[in-house]
């Protein structure tokens, strides 16, 4: 008889510990709970940590993350305002902010994320087709790139930049700001959307390698009429600087012959004002030199007896 009470005891203690395990319940820091009765929430959301106690068997405990969570949307592609196919990946940052709302509306994380793939997704694609292809690959509006000023004076548009109204930093904000507005319905705070990458549609991509192909081309024929233009500069210039040196060349030759003839004359007129003699010595040697040059190699030489030049060849005995 004494045997039943302490199984009436033991059975106690079993029932009394199941109903304070049912009761109670610990909440991490990166928690936050959500009491539900027959599966409706009552009360606001748990949000402290620590032991906490509940309905047993009538309230249950569901479990909400409270860190911040990750989204990477799926890589999609989709048209700009010209008509550009494009590949677009991007990725974003969420938290649960109003867990009952999240709860009624989306139950868990999977739902939430099916839930941003729609609406990120719409959005994006929404703010890519706004705008051109360029507005998504510069950065911001003010931003002043790096060029090579040789490629921005030159003539033609290789090495334009185009200019931007918004930039892709605002297009990121305009799809922040439109989910971010949808989202708060489902109780979810949207922290950050940004493009991860951004690449070409395959039959894109040719064309911008050949419009890339066609501006280096641009600018290398560039190159080669202003090295053209360079060089017919440096001939000019050489030619120009070879007249002038043969002209002055010619100029000091002109003086020097002029300076020569000058006194040759005036030695000339000293001697044939000396005597007689001294004339016909110089005469001699003149005529002699003018032999020299007359009576060359196999030539043959017609005078007549009473040429001034046959003179001396007629008295060459009396001479010697």
């Amino acid at each position: 008889m004494k045997q039943v009470p302490i199984a009436l005891a033991i059975v106690f203690l079993i029932a009394a510990s199941f109903i304070t395990y049912s009761c109670a319940y610990t909440v991490d820091e990166t928690e936050q709970v959500i009491l539900t009765q027959f599966g409706k929430p009552v009360g606001d959301p748990i949000v402290d940590s620590g032991l906490h106690f509940k309905l047993p068997f009538i309230q249950e405990a569901t479990f909400v993350e409270k860190r911040i969570l990750e989204w990477d949307g799926r890589p999609n592609e989709m048209p700009t305002k010209d008509k550009t196919y494009i590949v677009v990946d991007t990725f974003g940052r969420w938290r649960i902010n109003d867990a009952k709302q999240f709860f009624l509306r989306l139950r868990d994380e999977r739902s939430a994320q099916s839930r941003l793939d729609d609406i990120l997704g719409s959005e994006t694609r929404n703010a890519i087709a706004k705008h051109e292809l360029i507005e998504l690959v510069r950065t911001t509006k003010d931003r002043e790139p790096i060029q090579d000023a040789v490629i921005i004076e030159g003539p033609g548009t290789a090495g334009t930049l185009y200019p931007i109204s918004k930039g892709r930093a605002k297009i990121e904000e305009e799809i922040f700001a439109k989910s971010a507005e949808k989202l708060a319905d489902f109780g979810i705070e949207l922290l950050d959307v940004r493009f991860k990458r951004i690449n070409y549609n395959e039959n894109v991509q040719q064309r911008i390698y050949t419009r890339m192909i066609s501006e280096r081309k641009q600018i290398a024929e560039r190159f080669r009429s202003e090295g053209a233009g360079e060089a017919a500069k440096i001939i000019g210039r050489k030619e120009r600087d070879l007249l002038e040196i043969e002209s002055e060349a010619y100029k000091k030759v002109q003086e020097i012959r002029g300076a020569a003839d000058a006194k040759a004359t005036e030695i000339y007129a000293a001697a044939y004002n000396q005597s007689e003699e001294a004339v016909n010595f110089y005469a001699f040697i003149k005529t002699m030199e003018t032999y020299e040059e007359m009576l060359g190699g196999d030539s043959t030489l017609v005078l007549t007896t009473d040429s001034d030049i046959f003179k001396f060849l007629k008295n060459i005995d009396q001479n010697e």
